[in-house]
C-alpha cells in the first residue's frame, strides 16, 4: 500500500471541508463574544490574530463548537 493510501486509510473521512458544515460552528453572537475576550487579551498577536499560547487563528477558531481556551477565558 502506497504511503498516500495509508494516510487517506488513517484519517478516514475526516478532511478540513468537512468543517464546512454548519453544525461544527457556534452563532455568531457566541463567537463575537469569545473573539472579544480574545481580542482583550494579552497573549493575542494582533498582526496575525493569532493565540501566543496555541497558535490557532482566533478569527477562526472563535467559530469552533468544540473548540476552546487555552487559558480557559472561554
Amino acid at each position: 500500500m502506497s504511503a498516500w493510501q495509508e494516510y487517506k486509510n488513517k484519517i478516514g473521512k475526516a478532511r478540513p471541508w468537512h468543517l464546512l458544515n454548519s453544525e461544527n460552528y457556534v452563532d455568531e453572537a457566541v463567537s463575537s463574544d469569545r473573539y472579544q475576550i480574545c481580542l482583550d487579551c494579552p497573549e493575542l498577536v494582533n498582526l496575525t490574530k493569532q493565540c501566543k499560547q496555541c497558535g490557532c487563528i482566533m478569527t477562526m477558531k472563535t467559530k469552533l463548537i468544540n473548540a476552546s481556551c487555552p487559558l480557559s477565558k472561554w
